[in-house]
């Protein structure tokens, strides 16, 4: 089994805690190398039950990294921290780079905002919290209710209730690699 893998988790200030803590545990106790990548250097601060939460060292800002550099992506949700990252021009560059590359990529929560700013939901399967389904449904997503939905390489779910079947779905598709998108 190829542990030769490195994996990008984007974030910034109001991550749900739970929604990056979780997939980097699972994905490190695979053998993966994680990085946190960031719009900010130092520390980012999670959220956590309706109040800040803990810090979370940054390994990469944004401008220091590339899609290349990595084998998948993890768009936790929360509801900050995609409101702030769908303003980056660099943040959604990244994330398009892994569709163009035909990489895994997961999204939980309000992650998947990121996405729909990146414009790559068109046509995709895919799941949310629920109060952005129609977000995701006016940007032309066929969404479904389902604690985690896999489309080619994109794994989505709703809530942090779900974060074991999505770290799971996540694990199986790095350890598939690449995919040939139709939608990329």
């Amino acid at each position: 089994m190829d542990k030769n893998k490195r994996i990008a988790i984007l974030a910034t200030d109001g991550f749900e805690e739970s929604e990056l803590a979780s997939p980097k545990e699972a994905l490190l106790n695979e053998g993966f190398d994680v990085d946190i990548v960031s719009d900010k250097e130092g520390t980012i601060k999670a959220w956590k039950d309706g109040n800040w939460s803990g810090e979370y060292n940054v390994d990469y800002t944004i401008n220091n990294v590339s899609a290349k550099d990595y084998n998948a992506l993890v768009l936790p949700g929360g509801v900050i921290n995609p409101d702030l990252l769908r303003r980056n021009d660099d943040a959604l560059i990244f994330i398009r780079d892994f569709f163009k590359q035909s990489k895994p990529v997961a999204a939980i929560c309000h992650g998947p905002q990121l996405l729909i700013e990146a414009d790559v939901v068109k046509g995709r399967n895919l799941t949310s919290f629920n109060s952005i389904r129609t977000d995701l449904e006016n940007a032309e997503a066929l969404w479904v209710d389902e604690e985690v939905v896999v489309d080619e390489a994109l794994v989505t779910s709703r809530n942090p209730n779900d974060l074991k079947a999505f770290n799971s779905k996540l694990i199986e598709e790095i350890r598939e690699g690449k995919h040939d998108l139709q939608h990329a």
